[in-house]
């Protein structure tokens, strides 16, 4: 057991699916809210960690927009921001996709500018510094309108070289992908890479409009598409690729168990799932976590764990060439290691 705990800390691996927000831990949390002088309602960090156990996505995002209301000024971000690869690049992370929820901080009055040249330069920063290479996913809040989204849209273009995907992400129930078909179809001609949280809270449908109606080429989350056989059959068909997020799933009562989680089914199926861990600070784990977590509930092999990492960077929004090149990280680690 211990040899497939090592295995999973030490493969290369890219991270497809966290929220930077969602890496606040409180201990950055009150370091910032002190030097911003912003008082926050929790007395010390175990007061703010103890309230971090939530019964359903929407408590979760109650206390994640709280915490994000510290964050002022580009070093904010930048802190943010490189505190997360720092953790990552611990964990072996050798590339991440990374969101961030801009409505989040300008609807409080923070430029939009404020926030991309923190995070950016963090991620440029962390490159140099780790070998770690970054991308970042704009994600549109779905619990606000669709017109909401197009000013959000509208306010990035002069930073369009700096994103590269967008995202939805926030309450599902209630606010299914059709609500967002005409940002989407437009941020589809400007050339972004596309993606949605769908299947976490809502149902299977919510998967197969987010495909049918916003046309993303990735599925953040996916849970539910196991309750619908033709959507499975679509997802292993056209290789599309599925971010899962194990703790997550757990922290919001998405599965009970993590004995219950559909991850091995979905390797068994063809499914290309991959392992991340959404919103760390809060869920309790980075990404090494999740994997050692989801691999002891469901006792998956050394060679699952590999195809997990081969999922992750074939899933990856990078350039053939430099995925081509991962992989045989990947495969020369397999080699070396010898369980």
């Amino acid at each position: 057991m211990k040899n497939i705990e090592n295995y999973i800390k030490q493969i290369p691996k890219a991270e497809l699916h966290i929220h930077i927000e969602g890496s606040f831990e409180p201990e950055l949390l009150f370091e910032i809210a002190a030097r911003n002088g912003i008082s926050i309602k929790f007395k010390s960090v175990d007061d703010l960690r103890n309230a971090y156990k939530f019964q359903n996505l929407q408590e979760f995002l109650d206390i994640y927009y709280q915490g994000a209301q510290v964050l002022i000024k580009e070093q904010d971000f930048y802190d943010l921001t490189m505190a997360y690869l720092k953790r990552a690049h611990a964990d072996n992370v050798v590339h991440t996709e990374i969101f961030f929820d801009p409505q989040t901080h300008t609807d409080r009055g923070i430029p939009f500018e404020t926030v991309i040249n923190g995070i950016s330069k963090a991620m440029d920063d962390a490159q140099q510094k780790f070998g770690i290479s970054s991308y970042l996913l704009m994600s549109f809040l779905r619990h606000l309108s669709e017109d909401e989204a197009f000013k959000t849209l509208e306010m990035s273009l002069p930073w369009r070289n700096k994103i590269l995907g967008i995202g939805l992400d926030s309450s599902e129930v209630g606010n299914p992908p059709k609500k967002f078909e005409n940002i989407f179809k437009e941020c589809g001609k400007l050339g972004f890479k596309l993606m949605a949280h769908a299947g976490e809270e809502g149902s299977a449908e919510y998967i197969s409009d987010s495909l049918d109606l916003l046309k993303i080429e990735r599925i953040d989350h996916g849970n539910r598409c196991l309750d619908d056989t033709n959507l499975v059959d679509r997802i292993v068909k056209e290789q599309l690729a599925l971010t899962v997020c194990p703790l997550s799933n757990l922290k919001l009562k998405v599965v009970n168990d993590l004995q219950q989680h559909p991850l091995k089914s979905m390797l068994n199926l063809g499914i290309k799932a991959t392992v991340n861990s959404d919103d760390p600070a809060y869920f309790g784990g980075y990404i090494n976590d999740n994997y050692i977590a989801v691999q002891q509930a469901l006792n998956l092999s050394k060679d699952e764990i590999y195809l997990l990492a081969i999922n992750s960077i074939s899933a990856s929004f990078l350039n053939s060439e430099r995925k081509a090149y991962l992989i045989s990280e990947i495969e020369m680690f397999d080699r070396k290691f010898g369980i």
